[in-house]
């Protein structure tokens, strides 16, 4: 017989029930950010603190006063209604970077996730005494419990279709394996480096565009599976070129992906200290980016980017290599000078192997684009592109959105957008266009650099000198690096630039209306995933 008190308890429930979902919902996104990866999504738990969050032991504490002798089942229930109810208000307004996709994938994790919970309550339910009332106490403080386990539950889902994962993926990884197999002249470029490669991809394209048909992996669709999934839907029997672009978290990932497409042409645009956190050092870091020029087949061709000491100093021998640079104090091949920056971007010239000088005119600024022009360049070069039809093609290329895009408001005010990642070289040449600026004020906003393993606070201490070098205003966000940054602003000049702390990218948008005019420049370096404080 239903009671207003067992009505009580079921809306209780209810409220916490979902709760639950919303909260296996975040987690979910939070393990999607982390390529479904349980050792990454673990490490993510370690750097964010979030077992131990705020609303975490709130949660821990509800739960235990719950389970207390002295607790009464309708102060208990007042309680789990309070918290439940504040937290899947929080968890339904908040805002993210980057948010959950509904994949197939994700799916199926949140559906395993949703059957355990399930599971417990069902039990819990049938073997709790009589009585609705009594029931439904049990279940919603059972519910508080699986709230507070919800990381464990996440992880549990990824393993228990671990399998079903790998079955699932290995008949899309035969079917691409068929599509690419029947195209007998296809001719697949592969592009892997620390950083560079998204932008040398596109400019690559645009050029080779000119001459032949051509597919690219679209946005960063860099890994095994992201690849398959270009194949399948992109690849046409008309594709004449096929560029590849590989992006690795571990050994053995580039080489995984060249197994698949079977690169003939392979270009390293840069090695690094990027990603330190899972490769743990520079060296693993040159070895899995050469796995793609050592899966070249000996008429194949790599192009490298000598500027990176750790491309520069790893030798070549199973293919021909052209090595290329813009700064690299020793001979290679091809070489980019007479740089001169314009208001309208930059014009430099590629000299080269049998007197070649190639005078290009580009809308894109900054040593980093000229070094990722340059491979692009060499590469239709190689496969016979008309000079002509490079340099039309260079002229008309756009800037690769959040990847030191300049943009002029109607206020006057000059954005310099490098928000999609940020590494200590790429950090470094944006401040330096932005020092370049010569009207109104320099600012920087950023939240540092991240993933520099045991160097995160060396790299972002020196990336805040190098910023008291170039702004005349910093703006620091967020928590991970505030310090190190900071550190080295006060380290890094005679006269620091001013310096604000704020703890999100709204916060700093604010503080940007308030100090800003017209004549003045911003440089956006960096904007950290939801992963990150």
């Amino acid at each position: 017989m239903f009671t207003l008190h067992s009505v009580l308890f079921i809306v209780v429930a209810l409220v916490a029930a979902a709760n639950l979902l919303a909260e296996l919902s975040r987690d979910l996104m939070m393990m999607q950010q982390n390529s479904y990866r349980t050792e990454r999504y673990m490490r993510w738990l370690r750097a964010s603190a979030d077992t131990t969050s705020f609303v975490r032991i709130v949660a821990y504490c509800v739960l235990l006063a719950s389970l207390v002798t002295f607790a009464s089942p309708t102060w208990a229930m007042s309680l789990i209604c309070v918290f439940s109810a504040g937290s899947l208000l929080w968890l339904l307004t908040r805002k993210y970077k980057k948010p959950l996709v509904w994949t197939p994938r994700a799916r199926r994790i949140y559906g395993v996730a949703v059957l355990l919970c399930a599971v417990a309550c069902v039990l819990g339910f049938f073997l709790s005494a009589y009585g609705l009332a009594h029931k439904m106490f049990v279940l919603a403080v059972l519910v508080m419990g699986l709230y507070c386990a919800s990381h464990i539950i996440m992880m549990a889902a990824v393993v228990i279709l671990k399998p079903v994962e790998s079955h699932i993926n290995k008949g899309y990884y035969d079917d691409a394996a068929r599509i690419l197999g029947s195209m007998k002249q296809l001719k697949v470029i592969g592009i892997t480096g620390s950083y560079g490669k998204t932008s040398t991809k596109h400019y690559l394209n645009r050029i080779l565009s000119e001459s032949f048909s051509v597919v690219m992996t679209p946005g960063s669709f860099n890994t095994t599976l992201g690849v398959i999934r270009t194949v399948r839907e992109y690849l046409k029997p008309y594709t004449e070129v096929f560029i590849c672009e590989m992006g690795a978290k571990q050994g053995g990932d580039i080489r995984e992906i060249c197994d698949l497409v079977h690169p003939s042409i392979g270009i390293v645009t840069a090695v690094g200290p990027q990603h330190l956190e899972s490769f743990k050092t520079i060296e693993n870091v040159q070895r899995t980016k050469f796995e793609l020029v050592d899966s070249l087949p000996s008429d194949g061709l790599a192009v490298v980017n000598d500027d990176f000491q750790y491309v520069a100093s790893r030798e070549v021998g199973n293919v021909e290599c052209l090595r290329y640079a813009v700064s690299a104090d020793h001979a290679t091949a091809f070489r980019a000078g007479d740089i001169e920056y314009t208001a309208s971007g930059t014009k430099f010239t590629i000299t080269g192997p049998d007197g070649l000088q190639l005078t290009l005119t580009t809308k894109l600024v900054g040593e980093c684009n000229i070094s990722n022009l340059m491979a692009a360049v060499i590469v239709a070069l190689h496969l016979g592109v008309p000079h002509d039809k490079i340099r039309y093609a260079v002229e008309k290329i756009e800037q690769v959105e959040h990847r030191l895009n300049l943009k002029r408001t109607p206020a006057g005010i000059t954005i310099i957008d490098d928000a999609f990642n940020s590494n200590p070289t790429g950090s470094g040449m944006a401040l330096d266009v932005l020092a370049a600026m010569t009207t109104g004020k320099r600012i920087v906003i950023t939240p540092g650099m991240i993933e520099l393993g045991d160097r995160q606070d060396e790299l972002n201490c020196e990336f805040g000198r190098h910023i008291a070098r170039s702004a005349d205003i910093a703006i620091i966000v967020g928590l991970y690096n505030r310090d190190s940054i900071c550190r080295g602003i006060d380290d890094g000049g005679v006269q620091p630039p001013k310096t604000y702390t704020v703890d999100t990218f709204n916060d700093a948008q604010a503080l940007l209306r308030t100090i800003a005019a017209p004549g003045d420049t911003v440089l956006y370096e960096n904007d950290l995933p939801d992963t990150f404080k």
